[in-house]
């Protein structure tokens, strides 16, 4: 068990049947009544971010989770087979558990598995990605006075949008986190 003094940005903890993880917490301590610390959640399975209020030294179910590397080798329908770097041990996944990573992840990345009790709870890929533009139409020159943008389906299928300069064939590099266009490669 841990209480409120031993939140931290990426502390996770059991809530409601829910794995949780810090995202941002602020201790308060007001002129008149108790403290207590407000933070903000991300369910780890889902994604969903919530508010939640606890107060001051409330205890909480702490969670470790150990975090893996492996490579993504293929996908065989709606099952996704990843394999372990060091002790070669295969592990295929559903669609749902990919959620985040699927628009970037494309066969042979290192992805990081976060895993509790050799369960997988959910893959993430690195911050940044390089993909290759599969489509996309040219930008037409004078189409606009400041920074046009086009949109861009990349080879893993996913879509943004991309400065007027950006052609098929181009790498790009893609933030992860917001699914948006960095730069060109």
């Amino acid at each position: 068990m841990a209480d409120t003094s031993d939140f931290r940005n990426g502390f996770v903890m059991e809530l409601d049947n829910a794995l949780m993880s810090i995202v941002e917490f602020q201790h308060v301590k007001p002129g008149k009544g108790g403290a207590f610390v407000r933070t903000k959640l991300k369910d780890v399975e889902s994604g969903k971010v919530i508010e939640k209020t606890f107060r001051a030294g409330e205890k909480v179910t702490e969670v470790r989770l150990e975090t893996h590397e492996y490579q993504y080798l293929y996908a065989d329908g709606d099952m996704y087979t990843f394999m372990h770097g060091e002790t070669y041990e295969q592990i295929a996944l559903p669609r749902e558990t990919l959620s985040d990573a699927l628009p970037f992840l494309k066969e042979n990345d290192t992805v990081f598995m976060l895993m509790r009790d050799e369960k997988p709870i959910t893959v993430e890929v690195a911050n940044h990605v390089e993909l290759e533009v599969t489509k996309c139409d040219p930008g037409v020159r004078g189409d606009t006075a400041q920074g046009g943008t086009k949109p861009a389906t990349l080879e893993t299928g996913h879509t943004l949008q991309v400065p007027l300069f950006v052609e098929e064939g181009d790498t790009l590099k893609v933030d992860t986190r917001t699914g948006k266009y960095i730069t060109r490669v």
